[in-house]
């Protein structure tokens, strides 16, 4: 039985040395990221609650309590835009935002009780979407997607 994972566009456009451009790595990966997202905004129930929000909100339960270094290492979301997202959740309550204790110049991380239900609502559906992610793959597929991203975002 043949899968089409992607249609292909057509015509299909070629870079300078002939080979399709849109098969390459780069591209799928992002087409693939694309469709995750937007199954992720529509299938979960906080409308406002993007993915990145999402992540971290789970690094910040994960840490238990933590600094914008932290949850940078954790998600591995780049330190301006994990800024941007604290923001953000802090100002829906989501998120406490407090003076580090032994170092004044670093800002602790929390989950407010609404940033905890928020959390502990949304991963049931958050499950779901890695199901609808995922598709027809059969468990060895599922395996070696995995590997291989996980692999991929440790190269370095």
């Amino acid at each position: 039985m043949s899968r089409s994972f992607m249609p292909r566009p057509e015509p299909s456009a070629t870079d300078e040395t002939g080979e399709d451009a849109i098969a390459h790595v780069g591209h799928l990966l992002r087409r693939a990221y694309q469709r995750h997202v937007a199954l992720f905004q529509s299938g979960i129930p906080d409308a406002q609650l993007t993915a990145a929000q999402f992540a971290t909100l789970c690094a910040v339960r994960d840490l238990g309590a933590g600094s914008l270094n932290d949850v940078v290492k954790r998600t591995a979301i780049d330190q301006a835009t994990v800024r941007g997202v604290v923001d953000r959740l802090a100002t829906r309550g989501l998120l406490s935002v407090t003076d580090h204790q032994h170092d004044g110049r670093k800002r602790q991380l929390s989950l407010t009780p609404a940033g905890a239900a928020l959390v502990e609502a949304t991963v049931p559906f958050a499950r779901d979407v890695a199901e609808r992610t995922l598709g027809d793959f059969n468990p060895a597929e599922r395996l070696a997607l995995v590997y291989l991203l996980r692999r991929m975002s440790l190269m370095d």
